[in-house]
């Protein structure tokens, strides 16, 4: 799921002209109430034309691409869309600094970086498995019949047993992901994959539409778009005589636990489906518990919290009320800001302005399809028709899918559906990636050595065995 923030920090930024090269390795530190992480970039090219990547060692991210890097009059200018994230900066005279600022979502923050030194860092990453597994590893390939255009590029690994095998398909949460799911130097769904395929279980797992292998445009997909692709996954597996059609199963991680009852509440074909960190209530109701819990999290004060809140509320509703008229939606939360504002106090008023301050950017990102669709939906639609076992977890630490706000939900529709073959559970001290976590803060998960804890996997591996006899 993703983590919306909204950050308070705006900062005037003067350009002068400089000959320098941009060229190297440079890095320095963002700074915010309650943030406070290390950002690196990694600059090639020549004098025509440049890339970069970025690292974010304090939460394990390394080596993320970027979509355009520019360098012009000693203005460097290096942005990534996936991240919402653009980096401005100018050269001094010595070329040995860059001053400027981190822009993502609403929020600017002045990051100066200097010629980095010494090697990155290694990621500690223990539970990934080494080859040669003792299991087949097949790369594969299939069309959505129901999109066209859309072929998905993935990995089925089976037990070296005689089949048919019971199999699962893994669906991956919000935001363009790979097929191991990977996030800030992690790949959960290698290790869930792994898991599971030792313990008797084939595993799909894929590259989202227009990601990696995978063909498609991901920009302007929905949920309910997303949904077809695992429809497809299912139509694939049951062509394999090597899979057991009758024990196809869904799990889904965040989005992806949005999406699997979408699928299983239309199709016979789904045998079974696991939710990890699922919804249970609407996108409008899982942001704005999101970002109030992140942010005190994160110590921002409450004054600034409880203003964020009620912004993003009424931002929230009025994009839903105008439906597909985006100008007009545009201009009454334009309008609804700019009405605030007078109201405000003069701190609060600061904090309003600079999140006005990046406005164009922010609205292109809420405005797309697949945030007014994730806002105005609800799992209840899907859950009460879902009629296969279900298994839904949550980590009680978990910060962006809250589990005291969606288990609830979730054990309701089931059982308002007449579903009575389910199990709910909030696991101890997890995280939404299900990591043993201290905080549950998504600035920690980088930070952790675990990828995907073992009472949760033994907790899935366990439910799936008990289902399959």
């Amino acid at each position: 799921m993703k983590v919306i923030t909204v950050l308070m920090v705006c900062l005037g930024l003067g350009y002068m002209s400089f000959a320098q090269s941009p060229v190297g390795d440079w890095e320095g530190t963002l700074e915010a109430p309650g943030i406070k992480l290390k950002i690196v970039f990694h600059i090639t090219g020549d004098g025509d034309a440049y890339s970069a990547t970025m690292d974010s060692p304090d939460q394990g991210a390394m080596g993320l691409p970027t979509n355009s890097t520019k360098f012009e009059d000693g203005k460097l200018t290096i942005t990534a869309t996936q991240l919402g994230m653009t980096y401005e900066g100018v050269l001094d005279a010595d070329g040995a600094n860059l001053k400027g600022v981190f822009k993502q979502g609403p929020g600017t923050i002045p990051l100066n970086l200097t010629k980095a030194k010494g090697e990155p860092a290694k990621l500690d990453r223990p539970q990934e498995p080494q080859k040669p597994y003792p299991y087949k590893e097949e790369a594969v390939k299939y069309d959505n019949a129901k999109a066209e255009g859309v072929t998905l590029a993935g990995t089925l690994t089976m037990p070296n047993t005689n089949g048919p095998h019971p199999a699962v398909v893994l669906i991956s949460g919000s935001g363009p992901q790979n097929r191991d799911e990977e996030l800030v130097g992690h790949k959960p769904f290698l290790i869930l994959a792994d898991h599971l395929t030792r313990q008797g279980i084939a595993v799909l797992r894929y590259d989202d539409r227009g990601v990696e292998e995978s063909t498609g445009d991901f920009a302007t997909a929905t949920s309910a778009d997303f949904a077809t692709d695992v429809e497809a996954a299912v139509a694939y597996l049951k062509t394999r005589k090597d899979i057991d059609a009758s024990k196809i199963g869904l799990m889904g991680h965040s989005e992806g636990g949005l999406i699997a009852p979408m699928v299983a509440a239309e199709s016979k074909d789904v045998a079974y489906i696991v939710l990890l960190a699922g919804p249970g209530v609407s996108g409008t109701e899982i942001l704005l518990l999101q970002q109030e819990l992140i942010a005190k999290a994160s110590q921002v004060p409450d004054q600034v919290v409880a203003l964020n809140r009620k912004l993003n509320k009424r931002t929230f509703e009025l994009l839903s009320e105008h439906g597909d008229d985006l100008p007009k939606a545009k201009e009454e939360i334009k309008k609804y800001m700019n009405q605030e504002k007078e109201r405000l106090s003069d701190t609060d008023k600061a904090i309003l302005e600079a999140s006005m301050g990046q406005f164009d950017q922010t609205f292109q990102q809420i405005s797309s399809p697949w945030f007014r669709f994730f806002l105005k939906y609800d799992p209840a639609t899907s859950l009460e028709k879902v009629s296969c076992p279900v298994l839904a977890i949550n980590g009680d630490k978990d910060l962006q899918v809250d589990a005291a706000q969606n288990l609830p939900a979730i054990e309701k529709a089931l059982k308002k559906g007449g579903n009575t073959n389910y199990e709910i559970k909030a696991l101890s001290n997890m995280n939404h990636l299900f990591q043993t976590s201290e905080t549950g803060s998504p600035t920690e998960y980088g930070k952790l050595t675990e990828t995907f804890s073992p009472t949760a996997l033994n907790t899935i591996s366990n439910w799936l065995q008990t289902q399959l006899k």
